[in-house]
């Protein structure tokens, strides 16, 4: 399996940053997208990195918020034949509230009716290797960088976020944002222990540019000593001031900045 950072919020020199997550996937079966970022971000880095995105089999959109899917609607003028899994209610309002103000994070709904468009209500196993799932542990770990996200007139609850479980060699988690905690999205993984987790720990606000308080971080750090196991790369939402706090806790954390690429 190879995974490259198309897009993340910090590069490593040889592309373009940008706030949002894109990681392509080439694995036995699959050349997958999951998530699209924000922008043309997308498709800038992956001609620098010499990928075709048309000849992406397989697009996951983690959560329904644009800086994880607003290059959707570019991505389908290429490709006229991937197959897009979103959970339904990614097409809800989203909005991010600032001080007495809300602006949309949205997704653009008119793609709902697009005929690669899949919509998907909770779980699903798309074949032997890619397995959809939403958490449904108890929440152990509740992120204030939340705080300011809200679906429709109320406060998110991350019904619209799935994350994609690979099975290889060796299996691999892909968590987005991970705004329902990652700990509660690795414990909600049926019968399985993955050997990867991939995405961001959301304790970041980039509204605000502040990071949780260090009595969270470390009740997230404590939680995750639970899977020695895991191999974390973590990004995006997790901040740079975060990532640096559980990485000298933690020899199983790296970061997978954009640019990047992983062979498992």
């Amino acid at each position: 399996m190879r995974i490259t950072a198309l897009v993340e919020n910090i590069s490593d020199g040889s592309v373009k940053p940008a706030h949002g997550l894109s990681f392509y996937i080439e694995t036995k079966m699959h050349k997958l997208l999951f998530d699209v970022g924000p922008n043309s971000t997308l498709f800038e880095n992956a001609k620098k990195k010499n990928i075709d995105l048309s000849k992406v089999d397989t697009v996951i959109i983690s959560h329904g918020h644009i800086d994880h899917g607003g290059a959707l609607k570019k991505f389908l003028e290429i490709n006229k034949t991937a197959k897009v899994y979103l959970q339904r209610s990614a097409f809800d309002e989203h909005f991010v509230k600032v001080l007495f103000l809300k602006f949309s994070v949205s997704l653009d709904k008119s793609l709902m009716h697009s005929r690669q468009i899949v919509l998907v209500d909770g779980d699903l196993r798309i074949d032997d290797e890619l397995y959809l799932f939403t958490a449904k542990a108890p929440d152990s770990f509740y992120s204030k960088a939340n705080s300011n996200l809200y679906a429709g007139t109320v406060p998110d609850d991350f019904r619209h976020e799935q994350n994609l479980l690979i099975h290889e060699n060796k299996d691999v988690v892909m968590t987005g944002c991970g705004h329902s905690g990652v700990v509660r999205i690795l414990k909600s993984i049926p019968d399985e222990s993955p050997a990867y987790c991939i995405g961001g720990f959301h304790v970041f606000d980039p509204i605000s540019r502040r990071t949780v308080p260090e009595a969270q971080l470390n009740e997230l750090s404590v939680k995750l000593g639970e899977f020695t196991n895991v191999k974390f790369y973590t990004c995006h939402c997790t901040g740079k001031k975060a990532y640096r706090y559980l990485k000298k806790k933690h020899a199983n954390i790296s970061y997978f900045c954009c640019g990047k690429q992983l062979n498992i």
